[in-house]
């Protein structure tokens, strides 16, 4: 294994552990451990494998639930928006990645939960609209976890390719 590979994967999983610790709801590094694979993984394949490996992790420890499959597609969807990001990273489109994940992620889960608690929300178009409003404290959390996490991880990483010049990739 390459010292790149290595060193994203243990990024990867050392962020998914914050998943662990005391936060606010939803102020997680889910989507910014989507969007770092999907910009720095070399192999796509690796970019969706890593980043899912360390959520299922952290996942068998917090709890499975009826709506995993949701989190799990808004977070493929946001490892696809990395991928975007790679191909020309500029703070507009770092940006537009980290609040588009974040939406792209509060419509998918939320669409989930309107869907798997038909008890908790009518099957109604009024139904939807009012899971997707329950959701906006959550989204706000979210995004904000998105900010910190995706600074952290992309800023980070950067500062310690400039300084472990190994770690940049090699085309």
């Amino acid at each position: 294994m390459n010292t790149r590979l290595l060193t994203l994967s243990l990024i990867v999983f050392a962020i998914a552990m914050f998943r662990l610790l005391p936060h606010p709801p939803n102020v997680s590094p889910v989507a910014a451990m989507a969007l770092f694979g999907g910009a720095y993984f070399a192999d796509k394949r690796v970019a969706f494998l890593v980043p899912f490996m360390a959520l299922l992790l952290s996942d068998l420890i917090i709890g499975l639930h009826d709506t995993m499959i949701y989190v799990y597609g808004g977070f493929a969807l946001t490892v696809a928006i990395g991928f975007w990001l790679k191909n020309n990273m500029n703070l507009t489109r770092f940006a537009s990645s980290v609040v588009g994940s974040s939406v792209v992620f509060y419509l998918v889960t939320n669409f989930g939960a309107w869907l798997s608690h038909g008890n908790l929300y009518p099957q109604t178009f009024e139904g939807l609209i009012q899971a997707y409003v329950a959701g906006i404290p959550f989204f706000q959390n979210a995004l904000l976890g998105n900010i910190v996490f995706t600074a952290l991880l992309f800023g980070g990483f950067i500062t310690l390719q400039r300084r472990v010049p190994s770690l940049a990739e090699s085309n």
